[in-house]
């Protein structure tokens, strides 16, 4: 089965590296790209929908039906914010997104971008874990043929990505002492979005992917 895929967070490190290797694996179809702006990227696969308001799906809804996967990768720091807003911009939205495609795309793979040190609880005292934990289960909850919460810590971005944050220009070369030394919190945004594209394709043991799980079902 050749992979059709929406992608969200494409103008983010996380989303940029998750698109480029779909655009790169032969078993990938096509991408459907859903952000606020161009990400920069064309490619025969690839399709772009610049939507403003995500909390609003209806102008677009009747283009997001026929997909086998859903890699929703658009997320915000919990810096500056507080609870509610962040909840607005996190679960609401990540909600209200995923029961507009699940209606329409019966079959579909979920595959969401989470963190490590993410709250499965969703009781604890950090706000920002707390609230990715409770989306994270009622994501889970929802219904979907499958469904997969990713928790990446330190990333390394893929050579040639065009949106990187600004922190990785200080801290990237500690990736390969982490990766040696702290293998459980650092991996690669390749390894991300290849884990991604075999939990579409075969499944994974596990709902809730931790890095070390990323790593090993990269490897396929």
């Amino acid at each position: 089965m050749k992979i059709k895929a929406i992608l969200t967070g494409a103008t983010g490190m996380v989303g940029e590296g998750v698109l480029l290797e779909c655009l790169n694996s032969p078993a990938v179809e096509q991408v459907l790209s859903i952000s606020r702006k161009p990400s920069g990227h064309t490619h025969p696969k690839l399709r772009e929908i610049i939507h403003a308001d995500f909390h609003d799906l209806t102008p677009i809804q009747d283009q997001l039906t026929g997909y086998h996967a859903c890699f929703f990768c658009l997320g915000v720091s919990s810096v500056g914010m507080k609870e509610p807003e962040y909840r607005r911009a996190t679960h609401d939205l990540t909600l209200h997104f995923a029961q507009t495609l699940l209606p329409r795309n019966p079959g579909l793979t979920l595959c969401y971008v989470s963190g490590a040190g993410t709250d499965s609880s969703g009781h604890g005292r950090s706000m920002w874990a707390r609230v990715k934990g409770q989306t994270e289960n009622q994501l889970l909850a929802a219904g979907f043929a499958g469904a997969y919460m990713f928790r990446p810590g330190f990333l390394r971005a893929t050579p040639g990505q065009r949106h990187v944050l600004s922190y990785y220009q200080y801290f990237g070369w500690l990736y390969p002492a982490l990766r040696s030394l702290a293998p459980k919190y650092a991996s690669t945004l390749t390894e991300l979005g290849q884990a991604m594209l075999h939990a579409v394709q075969h499944g994974y043991s596990r709902p809730v992917l931790e890095v070390p799980d990323i790593v090993a079902l990269a490897k396929g």
